[in-house]
């Protein structure tokens, strides 16, 4: 695509809008423009939904915690929920099992996407990528979350967690349709619609969905998503259910994958935008999953809850990977794997909250959840005789055609369930309120227990092995406010995770094995300051350890995937945002990381530092105009467990503007964002559950788009 057609794209979305007769803009009422554009505001609400201890303002719990709402992703128009976590300075994105799957990284641990939570739940969100217009909130809890949420049945969530919330119809009535355009020839639109009824409006109704399809800004990579979900929720006062169901559809083609390094050295960046997939190459997920939530207040001060979610997702795909071999020249080994696979997952949870006294207050919570998940996958590498893989370059690909098949596991037709697991825990726990609640102690306990059966994919999938184990997992946690705009606090949690999954690699004596769960420890100590809208700023002191992770020797010159040494995570994290002065607002921050192992290697793909600063303007002296900007930093990262390689520091900066006027007294807000506004080359992780591989950071990226509020 030329220059000329990426550019006029944009423009003629722009245009569209300012081709709107001036007297429209000048006949309708200020108010309009300044309620909308206030509306249109990016903003963090500091707390969200705690798991069993309920949703609260970050103030009262001792666990740091934050939502980016919906405002955020209609402005910035990200493709998928990496690109809204891009802008929490905690958090930073890679990929994992070399393909699509997003996955996170906060206080140096991962966060698959099998373990993103959806309304409280895990496992029922969409895995690998997700598409984020269908939510409401994207809720961040750094730390271990365990007792709060259950153990994750993907085995990650130790440094953190995220869950999502789907959207529901407010007080005020929504119809709002969006035009968008991502560069190079990304297009798609979307629609949201919400009402309420009834006598006093206790019935709600919200439905949306979108539509994009077309080539991203990295060469020939071709994205389709299409999305929709509704949301029916009942209000009687004491009694309130709601129903969400969703869809997703994700298809990628070309996707540039992560590159793994077999060299002495690290190979030079690729052009920003360059592409070194194989033309073969695709992923398409569907996902059609949903949630049901009940409550009811016994009286005033008891609340008895229950919810349930389930989820069908269905994978196929052609993966394509890439060896680096010399880092001067760019050659290196490519190979193909296809994996069929579906998951057919339910969730359970359910529980009462009681509070009780006056001088002395207690806020009891007790329950249990369950988790049942079923995986069938197959396998078949397409590696070419001898796992040798075929010739191929760095910066000047070879397209091939598909390799013949090297070693099949499972039934590729029909795939036959390769893991069954259960996850049951109970909880129980109370929270102290001393001195009118400036004092609150919480203590709890949840017994969890695990059940994984990994199946042969050799012998017609019979039961290979099983794990049945169990374990108490306490939490404490310290909440102390001197005044009223300061809270000091203090947890120690412990977290029992399901053991990591050995990668589907040929090296491997136990490709696919279930390790046994492991027990971890977090102490951390923390303060939140906030001043009402204007900042709210906070900081954590942190130390996790664990068991690690790794390839040891094994017979026939092959690995073995097991757990390997012990890890010990420390950090300093800073988060800040409000509105410090009247329309200028910000969201910021920093994480300090010092992750290694007990034999004092550091641990590969964690930056030693991470920043991030966004900034909106409403212009005073242009009604409707906010300017934008944001600068993400990552400090350098080792690539090699053996800590002999690295990839150096980046930074990269974004710009962007809005506009809104109104036109035949409707709001239409305008949105164009530049990301990566250099075009920076860089190398953006290290981070990979078992070989050294590294992610190239996205090109320049045009976005716009046109909204209109009917």
């Amino acid at each position: 695509m030329s220059l000329r057609t990426t550019v006029s794209i944009p423009v003629l979305i722009l245009a569209a809008g300012l081709a709107a007769p001036a007297q429209a803009q000048q006949s309708a009422p200020d108010e309009i423009v300044v309620t909308a554009q206030r509306e249109n505001a990016t903003e963090v609400r500091n707390g969200g939904d705690a798991g069993v201890l309920g949703d609260k303002p970050a103030e009262d719990l001792p666990f740091a915690i934050r939502s980016f709402d919906e405002s955020l992703i209609l402005n910035q128009q990200p493709l998928t929920l990496g690109e809204v976590l891009d802008n929490d300075p905690t958090v930073r994105t890679t990929y994992g099992f070399g393909n699509a799957a997003e996955q996170f990284v906060i206080r140096g641990f991962a966060l698959f996407g099998d373990d993103v939570g959806l309304n409280g739940l895990y496992g029922i969100a969409p895995r690998q990528l997700v598409a984020p217009e269908l939510y409401d909130s994207v809720q961040v809890l750094n730390g271990a979350s365990a007792f709060l949420n259950g153990a994750a049945p993907g085995g990650s969530s130790l440094g953190g967690s995220v869950n999502l919330q789907l959207k529901r119809a407010g007080t005020t009535p929504l119809t709002r349709a969006t035009l968008g355009y991502s560069s190079n020839a990304h297009i798609g639109g979307s629609f949201d619609v919400a009402r309420r009824f009834g006598a006093a409006g206790e019935w709600g109704v919200r439905v949306n969905g979108a539509y994009r399809d077309g080539e991203v800004s990295i060469d020939r990579e071709d994205r389709r998503t299409q999305v929709l979900g509704a949301a029916l929720d009942y209000d009687g006062g004491a009694l309130r259910a709601v129903l969400d169901l969703a869809y997703q559809e994700v298809r990628i083609d070309r996707l540039r994958p992560k590159v793994t390094i077999g060299s002495a050295a690290i190979p030079a960046v690729p052009a920003a935008d360059a592409n070194y997939a194989q033309d073969f190459s695709y992923t398409e997920m569907r996902d059609v999953f949903g949630t049901l939530a009940l409550e009811y207040d016994l009286d005033d001060q008891a609340l008895l809850y229950a919810k349930a979610g389930a989820r069908d997702g269905r994978e196929d795909g052609i993966y394509s990977g890439l060896t680096v071999l010399d880092a001067v020249t760019g050659a290196a080994n490519g190979t193909a794997l296809v994996v069929p696979r579906t998951d057919n997952n339910e969730a359970l949870e359910a529980g009462l909250r009681v509070k009780l006294g006056s001088a002395i207050t207690h806020e009891i919570n007790f329950g249990g959840n369950v988790n049942w998940q079923t995986n069938r996958n197959a396998f078949d590498f397409r590696y070419g005789p001898g796992f040798a893989g075929f010739a191929t370059n760095l910066y000047a690909p070879s397209q091939v055609a598909l390799p013949s098949s090297t070693l099949v596991g499972g039934d590729l037709d029909r795939p036959f369930p390769i893991a069954k697991n259960r996850l049951l825990s109970a909880f129980a726990s109370d929270t102290i309120g001393l001195f009118g609640d400036r004092v609150l102690l919480t203590g709890g306990l949840r017994l969890q227990a695990i059940n994984v059966r990994a199946f042969n994919y050799y012998n017609g999938g019979q039961l290979d092995t099983e794990y049945d184990e169990s374990a108490i997992t306490p939490v404490a946690g310290l909440v102390v406010k001197p005044f009223s705009a300061l809270s000091l606090y203090a947890n120690r949690i412990e977290a029992l995770q399901q053991g990591a999954a050995a990668p589907l690699d040929p090296g491997l004596v136990n490709p696919g094995e279930v390790l046994a769960p492991r027990k971890s420890v977090q102490y951390e100590l923390g303060a939140k300051l906030a001043l009402g809208s204007l900042l709210h700023a906070g900081v954590a002191l942190y130390r996790i350890e664990r068991p690690g992770e790794g390839a040891v020797p094994a017979a026939g010159g092959l690995q073995r995937f097991a757990y390997v040494g012990e890890q010990r995570h420390r950090g300093i994290e800073f988060t800040l945002n409000g509105e410090p002065a009247d329309g200028l607002r910000v969201i910021a921050g920093f994480a300090v990381n010092d992750a290694e192992f007990d034999s004092g290697l550091e641990v590969a793909g964690v930056p030693d530092f991470a920043a991030n600063a966004n900034i909106e303007w409403d212009l005073p002296f242009a009604p409707g105009l906010t300017l934008t900007g944001r600068a993400t930093h990552t400090g350098a990262q080792w690539v090699d467990a053996a800590n002999t390689l690295a990839i150096p520091q980046w930074t990269v900066f974004d710009l962007g503007a809005r506009y809104v006027f109104a036109a035949a007294d409707r709001p239409v807000t305008l949105r164009l964002t530049v990301d990566n506004v250099a075009n920076r080359r860089y190398w953006a992780s290290a981070f990979d559950s078992f070989n050294a591989a590294l992610l190239q950071g996205r090109p320049r990226t045009i976005n716009a788009s046109l909204s209109v509020d009917f």
